[in-house]
């Protein structure tokens, strides 16, 4: 069963090393992805601001092998958020804690007062697609706010209702 909590700083080293093995798998490892952002090396500060937070995901055995969490939208119009660096080992994948974080993650953006929550991803990333679908998002033409990742071919945004 997997598990998840709010991020710490002892976690740091780790989801960024999670960051890091899987964004490669899907060919984001180039620049304009947010492998590159500043914040990957110091998670737990960068989601410690107001506004901000994410959660790390735990295996049965207490490792970590995922995570993904919710921060203003850089550039962005006020009241929104974006869905930020929600990523699952292999190992991990497919037991449904993608569909619960990010249920979990809307929820905390609503709470926080977002009112939309956007996103960014790439073709070839085809299961996180599917799961934006089936929770509501919907496809964009064009990118929003100024998050730098230039790589990313897919937008999609969610009205929190």
């Amino acid at each position: 069963m997997l598990t998840f909590r709010p991020i710490r700083p002892e976690d740091d080293a780790i989801v960024a090393a999670i960051i890091r093995t899987v964004m490669p798998e899907f060919g984001a490892d180039g620049p304009g992805f947010a492998l590159h952002d500043p914040e990957v090396a110091h998670m737990c500060a960068a989601y410690s601001a107001p506004g901000a937070a994410y959660f790390v995901v735990e295996d049965e055995l207490g490792q970590r092998v995922g995570g993904g969490g919710v921060a203003a939208l850089e550039g962005g119009t006020p009241g929104v958020c974006e869905l930020r660096k929600m990523y699952f080992l292999q190992s991990a994948r497919g037991k449904g804690a993608g569909v619960a974080l990010l249920r979990h993650c809307l929820a905390v953006a609503k709470e926080l007062g977002y009112r939309t929550c956007y996103l960014e991803t790439l073709t070839g990333m085809d299961q996180a697609i599917k799961l934006y679908g089936k929770l509501g998002f919907q496809p964009l033409c064009a990118p929003l706010g100024r998050t730098g990742h230039g790589g990313c071919d897919r937008w999609f945004a969610l009205e929190l209702t």
